[in-house]
């Protein structure tokens, strides 16, 4: 160990975890995130970092199902009630007037499962899309020939495993340098600090987690393929919801008119399209209508609906590059879908993730050592976002011409609030702050990723200026 797993140790000793690749094969088969495998580690983990394996292998056995286990017939044959911790997405059905879910992990399908109402209006997570939880399950037989007989969910507890005392986090930040704190975030992504070039490079991969803490954050990141893009965003939080192929329509993700059922914006804290140039998009005039003003205003309304959110939108996609590692063309956008190469639509987003400065995951980059554990992180992140300290401290000390572009000056303080919540959460006031680690780490980088939209944008519209204004710190 070295003197920042001391230090991780000796101030995190609850929420962090010692952490090696071979630890996780005990995962293998199971297709469970991050978020839940560093819980079931940390449950069975004592006070000197030993892992009692076999205690978990008897958790995965008794409660962590696959579609291999045949759970339906399992069900049918033991008539007993059955406890698992799952993943489920509820469906509500209006014209049955009933709640269905599917368990997508097992062989259990929504025309055969139902929850209670009783049950539903317990628990919010309940009334519709993905949710973790501890699930008690029974099989009902049919009570003569002309019923059937369904899976009900008898008891929920919504996974959420810690109770987060962000007073506590942020005093803890005080004991770690700002370069330590950054190795101590990449950790916490599950990836070892020293597989980086550089502290340039540590930053860039940070941009990733901007949309974690920062609400209605829009951003855009071209990479080569293999520097784990989809990984963070599939494996931090219950709160991030991952799209990959397919087709997308408005009401995914926004409203559904027939079921009366609010899309995944409403359920999540941010929603990645992976591999964007694979995705299709149906109703395309009427989704990128509505997809332009929710991503200015986190609005939207859907016939006689009206609906917001705080869920940022991030697309990921891959780009061609040269041998010397630089983009075979100018203009980095045209490997998106045309659906996305609207002026217009472009300059919603506020800034853009240059992924080709990023190395390939390589072994050097697997953690070995002590990180927070990922669900207490994610958990971290998901607090942040709503703490009003930091936007009015970014507000305060940024000067800003009279000039200024609105949409630019709001993308720029939107990118800076989110690199001060994560790498200096214990500054809580102004007269805290280093303006000149300010100056470098949020706003300079924060003025990169817009004006890398500005200059993208003005080579598809020349209408738009490749300028960003001269937003300084107030000294």
């Amino acid at each position: 160990m070295n003197d920042l797993d001391d230090k991780i140790k000796k101030f995190f000793p609850v929420e962090s975890l010692y952490k090696t690749p071979d630890i996780y094969r005990i995962f293998s088969g199971y297709n469970i995130p991050s978020f839940i495998k560093d819980w079931i580690l940390k449950k069975y983990t004592n006070e000197y970092g030993e892992v009692d394996i076999e205690k978990i292998k008897a958790f995965l056995e008794n409660y962590i199902i696959t579609k291999n286990a045949k759970l339906r017939g399992t069900l049918i044959t033991d008539k007993r009630e059955r406890t698992l911790l799952a993943r489920i997405i509820v469906e509500p059905d209006i014209q049955r007037d009933k709640f269905k879910f599917s368990i997508p992990d097992t062989d259990i399908k929504s025309n055969e499962a139902v929850i209670p109402k009783s049950l539903v209006n317990q628990h919010k997570a309940l009334l519709g899309g993905e949710t973790w939880g501890i699930i008690k399950l029974i099989y009902v037989p049919p009570l003569d020939k002309k019923d059937k007989g369904y899976v009900e969910m008898t008891d929920f507890k919504p996974f959420q495993p810690y109770e987060v005392d962000l007073n506590y986090f942020r005093e803890c930040r005080k004991n770690f340098t700002t370069e330590e704190w950054i190795d101590l975030l990449l950790r916490s992504m599950e990836y070892n600090s020293s597989g980086f070039n550089s502290l340039e490079q540590k930053v860039t991969f940070l941009c990733r987690l901007l949309p974690f803490v920062e609400s209605n954050l829009n951003l855009i990141e071209l990479a080569p393929k293999g520097t784990g893009k989809s990984y963070v965003f599939s494996n931090m939080s219950k709160n991030a919801w991952l799209v990959s192929g397919g087709i997308v329509t408005r009401a995914q993700l926004f409203y559904n008119i027939n079921t009366k059922q609010a899309g995944i914006f409403q359920h999540y804290d941010l929603v990645a399209f992976d591999e964007i140039e694979t995705i299709s998009f149906g109703e395309e005039s009427e989704l990128q209508g509505a997809l332009k003003n929710y991503l200015e205003s986190g609005n939207y309304t859907v016939s006689n609906y009206k609906g917001s959110s705080s869920a940022g939108l991030v697309l990921l996609g891959n780009i061609p590059l040269s041998a010397d590692k630089k983009p075979l063309s100018i203009k980095y956008f045209n490997n998106l879908p045309e659906f996305f190469k609207s002026s217009a639509l472009l300059d919603r987003f506020h800034g853009f993730m240059e992924g080709w400065r990023l190395p390939r995951i390589n072994e050097n980059m697997k953690l070995k050592g002590f990180a927070l554990n990922v669900e207490y992180f994610s958990e971290i992140l998901h607090n942040l976002r709503t703490v009003p300290e930091y936007p009015d401290i970014v507000e305060k000390v940024l000067e800003i011409p009279k000039t200024a572009d609105t949409r630019d000056t709001k993308a720029i303080k939107k990118i800076a609030t989110g690199f001060f919540k994560l790498l200096f959460p214990h500054i809580t006031n102004l007269s805290m702050l280093n303006k000149d680690e300010f100056n470098l780490f949020c706003l300079e980088n924060a003025k990169r990723m817009r004006k890398i939209i500005k200059e993208q944008i003005s080579l598809i519209d020349s209408e738009y200026s490749d300028t960003i204004p001269e937003i300084v710190v107030r000294r």
